[in-house]
This record gives structure tokens, sequence and C-alpha cells, in this order.
């Protein structure tokens, strides 16, 4: 059974309509076009957010195996909701008998018996899954779970849920069990998986993620089931008041990171990823794991725009002019470019080109021998392809073959009469960094003069007007980052660290989080990037390799043929969801350690980098990105909460192959977005990162993903193709001139950056080792200075300067000195002169 990454998608299944199709090897061409995803794919309407909307996250919580259980949270809860309200149903009760029995479900979580309190943390996950069974529509489930979670968010129940998550990790015999079991499955992490879905949830309420709207019920009820919409909906007004108090206080808890033991909630959830990658607990439910700390991360940091507003403050604040424009809307507002050519295409127009040439001697052969002949008409014997060919308008004289419609567009035979829209000026400002301007002005010197200044910009006594020009147009676009700011500061703190005072550091949660992670930063990283190759669609499956699919594969494995499907079906998505977890924590934590501090942010990339993150990433782009990107992993009618609401139709192979009508999967797309971000911060000013690119051959590779027509893929994708391409060779850009005019059309400008043409080879030598360990010694000094309280050099520890402390100090003097003591009086004290005058003076 494949359980890899993207078949059987929107571009596997084409089949062309009847009575249209081409003959021969034309026909077997627009197939593989479009099985392979090439230029004719269609614009994808994709907008990047910080998570999809809350429905599908709330589907992709749970896996399809998972079904049955939904059925045993519900027998829990009402077992003991009839004991205690006999003959009643939940929505019938008002607020204070609903927050009566939550509170009786609470104090049970506190009994002795590791039995019943799971059984009592069933009955609260169904409450917290909206009580299903007394709704009618997928609406209703919605609003009763955001009504639920808050009424368990204001008795306090998420500090007593980590409470017993902590016991459940520390349960040792558990973890001894698993460990020695051939096959983890998803019994065994049932327990903690119950936990992992209530904070998740409670998470998102939390801080505001995931706020349905109150009115969709009304708004989509079944009109079939009347008397159960009108008993609700008489409740809604009762419960309205506590609901927006919940939000208030919602409002007043965002960005508070939630606490255990004194550390963040997220620490805690770092400690069981490595401890799942160690394999001291494999059966932790890690997709589950995965989803709570992105929640958690993505709750107390803040997401992308948050991130837009915090950096506009931190400008402001380091008194640096504001930020040339949104990156958000600039690339919102940003189209999709046209594919260049794929590989298989270059070789056909290669091939063209041969049959042209040989077709074109045999013409004139016949040319010769038959004057009276036609030579330009059609033989008798051609065949269909030589017809083709023939009508090909291409480039006869091309001297660079391999993408001569990029050099230069067809020539049409009808010229359009529709008028081309061109963009009206480049949808970036162009930035230059003060170095660049000092590297410009000290070449123009040694040229011009034939001395330096060093790093003085103002002085242009002796150079020529045009230089004076060039110096006015950089400063008028230089750009002084955040980075560049603290970089300075620390430089100061490290020169003179006692006349620079202690610094006082600011307790935003990203700097909370970073001091909680820095012990074990490193193993973080780490057991992020295996779960990550693990899920990747291109990774082979190995027998030592870490199982990422406890949670997900069922007791009894299947024995039908719809059933295997349904199971490839849901690990195939199971894995899916696993990246896009990751790719966005790691990209969150990136971007929010380096606003805080570019050297946080530096020591997360660096180890991110020794952990093989670089070829990891475009191993995984080494596919075909267009059927991952369009992959069918998913089951509509067992989504959550459609199952538990609706009748089940019956499921055939035909209905599993269909998939969902969506033009993309959503959650792909922005794992790939993710992923190609956290690339370029890790590349990003690194001439050492960026011949990893160029050695680990990643130029096709990239090329490859800009078939995808989605114009915020393509933007980082050429950003990745700018660092390298004058590394790439001349050969390379003359035969790539629609990419070069891509990245020319849609990155930012450094003015004066020679990417096109690498002039700077010889003096940029590749030294991967004293670059990382130069940039290693500042961090560690960044580091020891700010987080390390235990000074290392005796010269920085304190000294007392009290003349009376001092001399009150018992000093413990040598044994032998003791017993010599009078010869030591007789030699330095009594047979020695004093000079009182000279004492005084």
């Amino acid at each position: 059974m494949e359980t890899g990454g993207g078949g059987g998608g929107l571009l596997g299944n084409n089949k062309q309509r009847p009575g249209l199709l081409p003959k021969g090897r034309e026909y077997n061409r627009n197939q593989r076009k479009d099985s392979e995803g090439f230029s004719e794919s269609p614009d994808l309407e994709f907008e990047y957010a910080d998570a999809e909307k809350w429905s599908t996250e709330l589907s992709e919580l749970y896996s399809y195996t998972e079904g049955p259980e939904f059925l045993i949270n519900r027998k829990c809860f009402e077992d003991d909701f009839h004991i205690h309200v006999p003959g009643r149903k939940w929505l019938e009760l008002d607020i204070e008998q609903h927050r009566a029995h939550v509170m009786r479900l609470l104090d049970a979580l506190d009994s002795t018996s590791r039995e019943k309190r799971l059984k009592v943390a069933r009955a609260i996950l169904y409450l917290a899954q909206g009580t299903f069974a007394e709704c009618t529509s997928d609406s209703d489930v919605q609003y009763w779970m955001r009504y639920n979670i808050f009424l368990l968010l204001e008795v306090g129940t998420f500090g007593a849920l980590v409470e017993l998550l902590s016991m459940e990790i520390d349960n040792s015999a558990a973890c001894s069990s698993a460990v020695r079991k051939p096959a983890i499955s998803l019994a065994d992490s049932t327990d903690i998986r119950k936990l992992r879905k209530l904070e998740r949830d409670l998470i998102e309420y939390r801080d505001g993620l995931a706020y349905p709207s109150p009115n969709g019920y009304n708004q989509t009820s079944s009109t079939d089931n009347t008397t159960n919409t009108d008993r609700a909906s008489d409740t809604y007004d009762r419960q309205e008041e506590p609901l927006r108090r919940s939000e208030r206080l919602a409002e007043k808890n965002r960005r508070a990171s939630p606490m255990y033991n004194g550390e963040p909630f997220s620490v805690l959830l770092f400690g069981m990823v490595t401890k799942f990658c160690s394999g001291h607990a494999p059966h932790f439910p890690m997709k589950k794991v995965l989803l709570l700390l992105w929640k958690t991360v993505l709750c107390t940091l803040g997401g992308f725009e948050d991130l837009q507003e915090m950096k506009k403050h931190k400008r402001e604040s380091l008194n640096l002019p504001p930020l040339p424009e949104d990156s958000i809307k600039v690339i919102r507002s940003m189209r999709a470019a046209s594919p260049p050519a794929s590989a298989s295409d270059l070789i056909e127009q290669q091939q063209k080109r041969a049959r042209r040439e040989h077709k074109a001697l045999v013409k004139q052969d016949h040319l010769d021998a038959f004057n009276e002949k036609d030579p330009y008409k059609a033989d008798d014997g051609r065949d269909d392809e030589d017809d083709s060919d023939d009508n090909d308008n291409s480039l006869e004289g091309d001297t660079f073959p391999l993408e001569r419609d990029e050099v230069m567009p067809p020539i049409m035979a009808h010229a359009t009469c529709e008028r081309v829209s061109v963009p009206k000026g480049l949808p970036w400002a162009p930035k230059v960094r003060e170095k660049d301007i000092e590297n410009f002005l000290e070449t123009s010197r040694s040229k011009f003069i034939g001395y330096t200044l060093g790093s003085d910009t103002d002085t242009v006594v002796g150079l020529p007007r045009p230089i004076h020009e060039s110096i006015k147009t950089l400063k008028q676009h230089k750009y002084i980052s955040v980075s560049e700011i603290q970089i300075k500061k620390e430089e100061e703190y490290q020169k003179s660290p006692l006349s620079a005072g202690e610094e006082e550091v600011e307790q935003v949660p990203a700097e909370i989080l970073y001091q909680a992670m820095l012990p074990c930063l490193p193993q973080y990283m780490i057991a992020l990037l295996k779960i990550l190759l693990a899920a990747a669609p291109t990774s082979k499956a190995k027998t030592d390799s870490i199982n990422i699919l406890a949670d997900v594969l069922p007791e009894e494995m299947p024995t039908t043929v719809l059933q295997s499907m349904k199971l490839g079906v849901d690990v195939n998505r199971h894995k899916e969801i696993i990246v896009k977890a990751i790719s966005a924590i790691l990209l969150l934590l990136l971007k929010h350690f380096k606003l805080n501090h570019v050297y946080q942010f530096e020591y997360t990339a660096q180890h991110l980098v020794f952990a093989n993150c670089i070829p990891l990433i475009l191993k995984f782009f080494n596919q075909n990105i267009m059927s991952y990107i369009t992959a069918k992993n998913s089951i509509s009618v067992l989504d959550f909460p459609h199952c538990v609401v609706h009748e089940l139709p019956e499921l055939t192979a035909e209905s599993l192959e269909a998939g969902d009508n969506n033009q993309f999967c959503w959650r792909n797309l922005f794992s790939c977005i993710n992923l190609l971000r956290i690339l370029n911060k890790l590349t990003k000013w690194k001439h050492s990162r960026t011949m990893m690119l160029v050695v680990f051959k990643s130029a096709p590779i990239l090329k490859r993903a800009l078939k995808v027509k989605q114009a915020m893929m393509q933007l980082y994708v050429l950003k990745l193709l700018k660092v390298q391409t004058k590394y790439l060779g001349r050969q390379w850009r003359k035969s790539n001139m629609k990419t070069m005019s891509a990245i020319y059309q849609k990155v930012r400008h450094r003015l004066n950056d020679d990417w096109a043409y690498g002039n700077d080879l010889d003096a940029r030598p590749w030294d991967f080792q004293a670059e990382e360990c130069a940039l290693r010694a500042s961090i560690e000094r960044f580091n020891s200075r700010r987080y390390d309280k235990t000074p290392v050099n005796p010269d920085f520890s304190p000294v007392d300067n009290c003349l009376q402390s001092v001399l009150g100090q018992r000093v413990d003097l040598p044994e032998d000195f003791q017993m010599n003591y009078d010869l030591w009086l007789e030699r330095e004290v009594f047979s020695k002169p004093i000079c009182w005058e000279e004492l005084l003076q």
C-alpha cells in the first residue's frame, strides 16, 4: 500500500473528452503534461494566513480511525449526567445548572482512581465536543462547543488538565509497556490523546483563535427538527451574557503564556517531543502534541499580522524610520507568473531542432535532384508527427536551444488586438545596507584617489560628480534593520561590560520562551526535524526510523481493499498535518526570536543548519510538487462534526478516489510556503549556507516548484534562486532568462547587488567552518552575558571596596609563615629604617 505524498489528485485523474483525442505521440505528450502539472496548471486562489478556517482545523484534530471513540465519550458523559440530572438534557438546563455539573466533573478529576479520572476526562471531552448527540447540524455543534469550552475555562479546567497530563507523561509503567511492545497502535495513546484534544480546544478559545458566529446556529439549522431548534434557541439569550464575559476574559488573557511549574506550557510539550524521538515514549500521539504546540506558540507569541505590528512598534522604540511597505499587503496583491519550461519540454525542443535540421538537409537533396518538385510540399510518406513538427513556430537559428521560448517569444501568425497590462513600477521599494554604502565608497576612493577612509560615508572630496549622485541615491534608500541595532548594542556591551551596566531585558512572551528553551534548544530542533523527515512524502520507510503513526494505526489492520484505501488516505492526511504543524512552529519561532533579539534567532537557525535542515527541505521539494499540493487525502463525510451529526453514507472505492472538489489542498500549500520561508531565513546574508544550496543542486528542484502558480510561493522560490544565481554559471543564466526576468519583476532590489553577474566570486571563498564558528562565538558571548549569571572571568567579579570589611576579614596564614614569623618581623620590619617624611608624603 502506497502511503506517500500525493498521487491520484486533481491532475492524476484527468480524462480527455471523447472525439477530441489527439493522435500518436501528441496525445501522450498532452497526457503527460496534464499528469505532471506543466504550465497548463491554473492559478491557485490561495490566501496565506496563520491557520486554515476553524472548521477545517477542528476536523484535522481527529483521525478517521478515531471515529468509534466519539460514542464512548458520549456514554461516559451521559452515564454520569443522568445520575445527577435524571430525565433532562444538557440543552434544557440553565447556566447555573451547567456550571454546577461542570464543577462536579472537575472535582471528580481529583479521584485517586486512575480509571475514574480518565472516564471523567472523556465526559469533559464530550462537553468540549459540543454535546453533539443533542444537535442537529454542524453549526449547532460549533455553537455548543464554544459555549461549553468558555464554561470549562471559567471554572479553571485548563490547569487541572495540565496537571493530569503531567501525571500521564511521567507514567513510567505506560512508557515501559509501550517500549516493549513490537507494534504501537491507536489504543496505546488513548489517555493522552483525550487530554491533548481538550487542551488544544481550550487554548484556541482562551486566546480567541476560534470564535464561530453565535448566530450561525439559527441560520443553518435543519427545519425538519423544529422542536430541538426551538428549545435550544430559547436558551441562547440566556447564554449570551456569560459568553460575552468569557470573550472579554479571553481578550484579557491573550498573549499571556500559560505556565506550568514556572515554565511556559510550550516547554512541557517540547519535552514530550524530545522524549518521543529518543524512544522512551513511543506511544505519545505526536500529531496532537504538535498541533497543540503550534496553537500554543501561535497564541502566546502572535501570528504573522501581529508580527508586522510588533515590528512597527519595535522600530518606533528604536527611533528608526517606518517600514517602506506592508509586506503582507504587497504579497497579497502580487500575481503569479507563468512557470518556465519543464525538463521534458526542453528535451522535446532539442529533439524537434534535430529533426528540423535533418529534414532541411533532405529537402535540399530533393531540390537538387528534382528542380520541378516543390521542396516545401509534404511527402506522402510523412506521418502526423512530422506535420506537428513542421507547424511548430520555433526559432531555427536560436543559439540557446534549451529555453528558446524564454529568450524570445514565438512568432505569432496574427497579431492580437488585446492590450497587454503592464504593472506600474516594481512591487518592493529598493533597500541598501550601511555596509553596502561603505563598500561602494571604499571601491570608488581606491579607484579615483588611491586612499581609503574606513567607515566614513560622508566625505566625498575628490570623487567625480556621478559618484556623488550614486551616493545620494544609495542613501535615499538606506534601510537600517532592527537586527543591526541589536548587534551594535551587543558589541558595546561586550566591549565595556562594566561601564555599560546591566541590560534591562523586557520580559515579553518571546523572551520568556527563549529563556525556558535555551538549555535544551538543540535537542528540540533535532527532534522536530526528525519527525519532519519521517513525515515527508519523499522519505522511505526504514525499520529504525521513529514511528509517527502510533495515533492513527488501528489495533486490527484492514482486511478489505476499501478499508486499506481508507487507512491509506488517513495515513497520508496524518503526515500532511504533521508537516503543516512543524513548518508553522519553526517559522513562528524563527520570526519571533529574530524580532526579539537577532542572536536568539541565529542560535536557533544555526542548530537547524547543523541538524541538516537545508538538505531536508530540499529533499522535501524533490518530488512532484504539483501532485502534493493537489492531493485529495480527505474524506469529507468522516470529518468531525459531520460524522457525528449526520448519518454516514456507504463508502465506495470511487468516492474515496474522488476526494473533495477543492482546486488544491490548503494545508499542503501552506506547508510548502512555510518551508520555503524557513529556507530563506536560514540562508539570507549567509554566504556559506548559500553555497550549500549550490552544492546540493537546489536550482532544478526550486525551478520545478515554480510550476505552482501561486504568487507567494513563487516569490520565495525566486528569492532562493536569486541568492545563488551568480554561482550557477553563465550558461545557466542564458538558458533561464524567463526565470531571471521573474526575479527582476518580483524580488526586492538591492541597488548595488550584482546578483545576475557574479563579479565577486574570487573575493568570496567558501569557508563554511570559519563563518559558522565566528557566528557561534558571538552567540555564545551573548548567551553567557545575558543568561549565565555565574561569571567565568574573575576580573569581572565584584570587588569589596569597604576598608572596615576588608580589615575585619579573617585571613588564614600559611603554616610555614607562622613558624618563621619572628624572622620575618626582624628582616622586613625592625631591620629596615622608616622614613616618616616620605610615608607622610
